[in-house]
């Protein structure tokens, strides 16, 4: 009797310690290589700068912590970047959910090339797509050209003219930079959310329509409610990703620093390592507090 319960186990010991070594490498690439770097930066952000000799104080202290949050400036990065964060978030989601549930409802070789439209500006590189923004939206860009000769140059004007919003051009202003933030992350909001509603039973919409629901009733009370785990997923990239981005509000939009351009400013031509790690705090908080919502939502389940 014993020999039948012995086979199993010995089984199921060899397959875990399989798994144990072909997890090993990379458990230790992210608990060392990753994480240990990171808190080896955040360590950073307990220590100081003497106001003097400008030499790095390796002493604890709270006091680079209170900075950060007692400087009107250095909250005005935070709370920029905080809100076009969240703008573009909201912006992704409107534009992207329309676009997912007309691809969700494709089938075949249309579908097919739906699916590369979206992903296609992805095989692009980064770089190009954000310097080729900058050529559009340039005072006497593409898209300046394209509105003149539609004798819609007003409206240019009148969104360069909204407080704040508006600047001398489209590439010199936060309007642009919003434009580009939602251009580049909104492929990782339509898939998410084109997965979710992939995953919506057409059992439960046939219900909804045969009660006697209307297709807005039936979009509101049953879709909507069903995709909400992707729109989280997807806004997990999103936010997460504006949030710790420093190359697009370097190269297009106003002069106002973001948190990812000052983590970059302080721990190189400023060397104020210790600011440069308190700053990167700020994000990792926010994401963290973020995913812990999303998770929630049941936003893991969609991704």
């Amino acid at each position: 009797m014993s020999v039948p319960a012995t086979v199993p186990r010995r089984r199921l010991g060899r397959g875990a310690l399989m798994t144990l070594l072909l997890l090993a490498p990379p458990l230790l690439w992210l608990g060392v290589v990753y994480l240990g770097s990171l808190l080896g930066l955040l360590q950073y952000g307990f220590y100081s700068i003497d106001d003097f000799t400008a030499q790095l104080v390796q002493t604890f202290t709270w006091a680079t912590f209170a900075s950060l949050f007692s400087t009107p400036s250095n909250l005005d990065v935070i709370l920029r970047t905080l809100l076009m964060s969240v703008a573009v978030t909201l912006a992704c989601a409107l534009i992207a959910f329309p676009i997912a549930r007309y691809v969700a409802l494709l089938r075949g070789r249309s579908k097919a090339v739906w699916v590369v439209l979206v992903t296609l500006p992805l095989w692009a590189s980064y770089l190009v797509r954000v310097y080729a923004w900058r050529l559009i939206l340039a005072q006497e860009g593409v898209l300046s050209w394209v509105l003149a000769k539609l004798h819609l140059t007003w409206l240019l004007d009148g969104a360069l003219s909204v407080p704040v919003l508006g600047g001398p051009s489209l590439s010199s202003s936060y309007l642009g930079m919003f434009l580009v933030f939602v251009y580049v992350w909104l492929p990782y909001m339509i898939l998410p959310i084109q997965a979710a509603l992939e995953r919506v039973p057409t059992s439960l919409v046939q219900a909804s329509a045969d009660l006697g629901a209307r297709p807005f009733q039936t979009f509101w009370r049953v879709i909507f409610p069903l995709s909400l785990p992707g729109v989280a997923a997807g806004s997990i990239f999103t936010f997460s990703l504006t949030l710790g981005d420093y190359i697009i509000p370097g190269v297009v939009g106003a002069p106002g620093y973001f948190i990812g351009q000052m983590v970059y400013t302080q721990q190189g031509t400023a060397g104020n390592l210790p600011l440069a790690a308190a700053f990167s705090v700020v994000p990792i908080v926010i994401v963290m507090l973020y995913l812990a919502l999303a998770r929630r939502l049941g936003a893991f389940d969609a991704l």
